[in-house]
């Protein structure tokens, strides 16, 4: 009998949060991987002889949860990210410069409205009504809508929808304003805007993404009995009756254990055809709300130059233009992250129009772009360059949304995964939350 003994599938940062609260419970806990690296969509790559991750993040201050578990498992915040006050800072004279002091919130909003360049009074008018009227409202709708909408509502200015949240929007939930869930949004702003002023810091990891977390979770399950399984892809589950019990096995038709309770933290696809095909049910599972889901792509743009370039700060806002084929939204100064000097990562989120055209006409586009943002030719041409797309990077978070739970799993089973029901879009934060409720379900 399996007592004690818990299955993980899916070594990202939902499997690892699941795996590590089991694991702090006294369990014994297999966490198996299919990729060799654990991290999911938010992992290390190795390409040319560089350590890279599939995508440049953002963590915000509000992340409790994320924060919590690096501190559980050995890593330090402070030493492992860069913590930055909220901020919306563009490099050229056309966009603004919006930086929030470090004061006791909401007067560093106000603050930060008050000296902010670049937006008319009317702008920051708009801003000021907008705050007030959603905490009037305890960032809550009756009824979702699209942030677009939300936006026109509280009529805004095109000036700071253009500058200020269609970028949050496209950052928080990978999803175009005008189909974006503005309940979702609000509740991002909610936990970040609407709270005390460190929860609106903005935190850049120093380090690869599976050094952030995942590599320091395997750690800490192994040193408690557990055993971290990489490159190897859970294939089958199997009902050992009505006890709870399952059966695990591999593609290649393996046995890889029995266990008193699994959680299923792969990609929705992945999770509903194991549930599809899970043998000794007394009754299928219902997997619309996983096969229902629709996603957006992540791309993220390397450029190498010089040792010796520096931007004026660590990361900044850029105006996107499709019509110039200026796609990027935030480009991040690797250097004075890492150490990676001269190495720019420039993020194209909702990135579907961008790749259409292909990596060549979009690293040319991303290159003339920084050149006119900032006022230097030389960005124009780059010594090196790669372009990472996750292709379904994040669910499309849209305005109603039926979001797969674990209501109605049989016993012994629980999803986790940044798709699962939950307050927050697509992010790490929302992984981590629902791997962690995924554990205490079992």
């Amino acid at each position: 009998m399996p007592a004690g003994h818990y299955a993980v599938i899916g070594g990202g940062w939902a499997g690892c949060a699941a795996a590590v609260t089991l694991a702090a419970a006294g369990k014994r806990v297999s966490l198996f991987e299919a990729g060799k690296i654990l991290g999911g969509r938010a992992r290390r790559v190795e390409i040319g002889g560089r350590t890279l991750d599939n995508g440049q993040h953002i963590l915000l201050g509000a992340y409790s949860a994320s924060l919590s578990l690096m501190k559980q498992v050995g890593v330090k915040p402070a030493d492992a990210m860069l913590r930055l006050p909220l901020q919306m800072r563009y490099p050229s004279q056309t966009g603004m410069d919006f930086i929030a002091p470090r004061l006791p919130a909401p007067l560093h909003l106000a603050v930060a409205l008050l000296r902010a360049r670049g937006l008319e009074r009317a702008d920051k008018m708009a801003l000021a009504r907008f705050s007030t009227t959603a905490r009037w409202m305890g960032w809550q709708l009756h009824q979702d809508c699209s942030v677009a909408e939300l936006l026109e509502r509280f009529d805004q200015t095109p000036r700071l929808i253009k500058l200020m949240w269609n970028p949050l929007c496209i950052a928080a939930l990978n999803t175009p304003p005008e189909r974006a869930s503005a309940k979702v949004f609000l509740n991002v702003l909610r936990d970040s805007l609407g709270a005390r002023r460190a929860a609106s810091d903005m935190l850049i990891p120093r380090t690869d993404l599976s050094a952030l977390l995942p590599q320091a979770a395997a750690a800490f399950i192994e040193q408690r009995g557990g055993r971290t399984i990489a490159g190897t892809a859970v294939a089958s589950l199997h009902a050992m009756g009505e006890t709870g019990i399952w059966r695990l096995q591999d593609r290649q038709g393996r046995d890889l254990g029995e266990f008193a309770g699994v959680v299923i933290a792969t990609g929705a696809d992945v999770a509903a055809q194991l549930l599809d095909e899970a043998q000794g049910l007394a009754a299928p599972c219902d997997t619309s709300a996983l096969r229902a889901l629709a996603y957006e792509p992540i791309t993220t743009c390397y450029l190498q130059y010089a040792p010796t370039l520096r931007l004026p700060l660590p990361f900044c806002a850029l105006t996107d233009d499709p019509q110039r084929r200026a796609w990027g939204q935030f480009v991040f100064d690797r250097g004075q992250l890492n150490g990676d000097a001269g190495l720019l990562a420039v993020v194209v989120s909702a990135a579907g129009r961008a790749i259409e055209d292909g990596h060549a006409t979009l690293l040319e586009g991303i290159a003339q772009q920084l050149a006119a943002d900032f006022g230097r030719p030389e960005l124009s041409v780059a010594q090196w360059s790669k372009v990472i797309t996750e292709k379904r990077a994040t669910f499309s978070c849209t305005p109603g949304l039926r979001r797969p739970d674990n209501t109605g799993l049989p016993t012994g089973l629980a999803l986790a995964g940044d798709y699962v029901a939950g307050d927050y879009p697509a992010t790490l934060e929302g992984a981590v939350r629902s791997g962690i409720a995924a554990a205490r379900a079992l």
